[in-house]
Protein backbone atom coordinates (compact mmCIF):
# COMPACT_ATOMS: atom_id res chain seq x y z
CA UNK A 1 0.00 0.00 0.00
CA UNK A 2 3.03 2.69 0.65
CA UNK A 3 4.08 2.35 -2.70
CA UNK A 4 0.78 3.25 -4.07
CA UNK A 5 0.29 6.01 -1.74
CA UNK A 6 3.51 7.54 -2.17
CA UNK A 7 3.41 7.15 -5.77
CA UNK A 8 6.04 4.76 -6.01
CA UNK A 9 3.54 2.54 -7.85
CA UNK A 10 4.20 4.41 -10.91
CA UNK A 11 7.86 5.34 -10.68
CA UNK A 12 9.16 1.21 -10.04
CA UNK A 13 8.67 -0.57 -13.21
CA UNK A 14 8.88 -3.86 -11.00
CA UNK A 15 5.62 -2.66 -8.89
CA UNK A 16 4.07 -1.95 -12.28
CA UNK A 17 4.95 -5.26 -13.82
CA UNK A 18 3.95 -7.65 -11.07
CA UNK A 19 0.19 -5.42 -11.86
CA UNK A 20 0.69 -6.01 -15.25
CA UNK A 21 1.38 -9.76 -14.82
CA UNK A 22 -1.61 -10.39 -12.24
CA UNK A 23 -3.70 -9.22 -14.85
CA UNK A 24 -2.55 -11.44 -17.11
CA UNK A 25 -3.45 -14.42 -15.01
CA UNK A 26 -6.44 -13.15 -13.91
CA UNK A 27 -7.42 -12.65 -17.73
CA UNK A 28 -6.14 -16.32 -18.52
CA UNK A 29 -8.20 -17.03 -15.89
CA UNK A 30 -11.38 -15.55 -17.21
CA UNK A 31 -11.25 -17.14 -20.66
CA UNK A 32 -10.66 -20.31 -19.39
CA UNK A 33 -13.89 -19.89 -16.91
CA UNK A 34 -16.30 -18.82 -19.94
CA UNK A 35 -14.30 -21.75 -21.63
CA UNK A 36 -15.40 -24.20 -18.86
CA UNK A 37 -18.90 -22.54 -18.33
CA UNK A 38 -19.66 -23.19 -21.83
CA UNK A 39 -18.63 -26.45 -22.29
CA UNK A 40 -20.68 -27.41 -19.52
CA UNK A 41 -23.95 -25.34 -20.30
CA UNK A 42 -24.92 -22.21 -21.94
CA UNK A 43 -26.94 -18.74 -21.01
CA UNK A 44 -30.03 -20.52 -21.47
CA UNK A 45 -32.24 -21.85 -18.23
CA UNK A 46 -32.75 -25.46 -19.81
CA UNK A 47 -28.96 -26.00 -20.25
CA UNK A 48 -28.28 -24.80 -16.75
CA UNK A 49 -31.31 -27.25 -15.40
CA UNK A 50 -29.53 -30.38 -17.43
CA UNK A 51 -26.42 -29.38 -15.89
CA UNK A 52 -27.43 -29.78 -12.52
CA UNK A 53 -30.48 -31.89 -12.86
CA UNK A 54 -29.14 -33.94 -15.59
CA UNK A 55 -30.36 -35.10 -18.70
CA UNK A 56 -31.22 -38.92 -20.01
CA UNK A 57 -31.70 -37.83 -23.57
CA UNK A 58 -27.40 -37.18 -23.23
CA UNK A 59 -27.14 -39.35 -20.38
CA UNK A 60 -25.69 -36.58 -17.83
CA UNK A 61 -25.99 -38.05 -13.97
CA UNK A 62 -27.16 -34.99 -11.97
CA UNK A 63 -24.70 -33.31 -9.73
CA UNK A 64 -24.10 -35.02 -6.61
CA UNK A 65 -24.34 -33.46 -3.39
CA UNK A 66 -20.12 -34.36 -2.85
CA UNK A 67 -19.47 -33.47 -6.16
CA UNK A 68 -21.16 -30.01 -5.76
CA UNK A 69 -19.64 -29.63 -2.32
CA UNK A 70 -15.91 -30.26 -3.54
CA UNK A 71 -16.47 -27.54 -5.96
CA UNK A 72 -17.37 -25.07 -3.83
CA UNK A 73 -14.84 -25.96 -1.37
CA UNK A 74 -12.44 -25.06 -3.39
CA UNK A 75 -14.32 -21.95 -5.56
CA UNK A 76 -14.96 -20.08 -2.34
CA UNK A 77 -11.20 -20.26 -0.94
CA UNK A 78 -9.91 -19.14 -4.41
CA UNK A 79 -12.54 -16.93 -5.53
CA UNK A 80 -12.08 -15.17 -2.35
CA UNK A 81 -8.34 -14.90 -2.57
CA UNK A 82 -8.78 -13.78 -6.44
CA UNK A 83 -11.15 -10.99 -5.72
CA UNK A 84 -8.96 -9.58 -2.30
CA UNK A 85 -6.60 -8.57 -4.46
CA UNK A 86 -8.28 -7.24 -7.15
CA UNK A 87 -10.31 -5.68 -5.26
CA UNK A 88 -7.82 -3.81 -3.05
CA UNK A 89 -6.06 -2.59 -6.13
CA UNK A 90 -9.67 -0.68 -6.64
CA UNK A 91 -8.49 1.57 -3.56
CA UNK A 92 -6.36 3.12 -5.44
CA UNK A 93 -7.96 3.87 -8.55
CA UNK A 94 -8.90 7.46 -8.84
CA UNK A 95 -12.69 7.13 -8.27
CA UNK A 96 -15.61 8.24 -6.16
CA UNK A 97 -15.85 6.41 -2.33
CA UNK A 98 -19.62 5.40 -3.31
CA UNK A 99 -18.07 3.83 -7.12
CA UNK A 100 -14.97 2.13 -5.30
CA UNK A 101 -17.36 0.23 -2.94
CA UNK A 102 -20.09 -0.98 -5.92
CA UNK A 103 -16.61 -2.33 -7.66
CA UNK A 104 -16.13 -3.83 -4.61
CA UNK A 105 -19.07 -5.34 -3.56
CA UNK A 106 -20.74 -6.11 -6.93
CA UNK A 107 -17.58 -8.78 -7.92
CA UNK A 108 -17.86 -10.83 -3.99
CA UNK A 109 -22.07 -10.72 -4.61
CA UNK A 110 -21.50 -11.99 -7.98
CA UNK A 111 -18.87 -14.80 -6.79
CA UNK A 112 -21.72 -15.58 -4.01
CA UNK A 113 -24.03 -15.70 -6.98
CA UNK A 114 -22.53 -17.89 -9.11
CA UNK A 115 -21.42 -20.64 -6.54
CA UNK A 116 -24.69 -20.59 -5.30
CA UNK A 117 -27.42 -20.68 -7.53
CA UNK A 118 -25.96 -23.95 -8.79
CA UNK A 119 -26.95 -25.41 -5.27
CA UNK A 120 -30.67 -23.93 -5.77
CA UNK A 121 -31.25 -25.44 -9.13
CA UNK A 122 -30.02 -28.78 -7.97
CA UNK A 123 -31.74 -29.05 -4.56
CA UNK A 124 -34.34 -26.51 -4.16
CA UNK A 125 -35.65 -25.43 -7.66
CA UNK A 126 -34.95 -25.69 -11.55
CA UNK A 127 -36.32 -22.04 -11.76
CA UNK A 128 -33.28 -20.94 -10.43
CA UNK A 129 -31.73 -21.62 -13.62
CA UNK A 130 -31.84 -17.89 -14.20
CA UNK A 131 -29.53 -17.17 -11.37
CA UNK A 132 -27.05 -18.88 -12.23
CA UNK A 133 -26.88 -16.98 -15.88
CA UNK A 134 -27.38 -13.91 -13.78
CA UNK A 135 -24.29 -14.83 -11.66
CA UNK A 136 -21.98 -16.13 -14.16
CA UNK A 137 -22.28 -13.11 -15.99
CA UNK A 138 -22.40 -10.63 -13.20
CA UNK A 139 -19.22 -12.49 -12.48
CA UNK A 140 -17.08 -12.33 -15.35
CA UNK A 141 -18.41 -8.43 -16.25
CA UNK A 142 -16.67 -7.80 -12.85
CA UNK A 143 -13.58 -9.66 -13.26
CA UNK A 144 -13.32 -7.98 -16.70
CA UNK A 145 -14.06 -4.65 -15.23
CA UNK A 146 -11.50 -4.72 -12.20
CA UNK A 147 -8.59 -6.40 -14.75
CA UNK A 148 -9.51 -3.12 -16.99
CA UNK A 149 -9.56 -0.64 -14.42
CA UNK A 150 -6.60 -1.78 -12.48
CA UNK A 151 -4.34 -1.92 -15.89
CA UNK A 152 -5.76 1.50 -16.76
CA UNK A 153 -4.51 3.02 -13.02
CA UNK A 154 -0.87 1.54 -13.74
CA UNK A 155 -0.87 2.95 -16.91
CA UNK A 156 -2.49 6.47 -16.35
CA UNK A 157 0.78 7.32 -14.70
CA UNK A 158 -0.15 9.69 -11.65
CA UNK A 159 -0.07 8.30 -8.05
CA UNK A 160 -3.84 10.58 -6.82
CA UNK A 161 -5.91 7.44 -6.53
CA UNK A 162 -5.59 6.59 -2.62
CA UNK A 163 -6.32 10.11 -2.42
CA UNK A 164 -8.84 11.56 -4.96
CA UNK A 165 -11.65 9.35 -3.91
CA UNK A 166 -13.02 11.34 -0.72
CA UNK A 167 -16.62 11.58 -0.64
Amino acid sequence: MRFVITGELNRNRLLQTIVVLYALYVVLLWITNALLYFDRMGLTPSSVIAHYLGAEESYREPRSYAGLLEVSHFHLFAMGMLLLVLTHLVLFIPLANRTKAWLIALPFLSGLLDEGSGWLVRFVSPHFAWLKIAGFLSLQTSLAALVSLSLWSVFRGTSDGYRSGEE
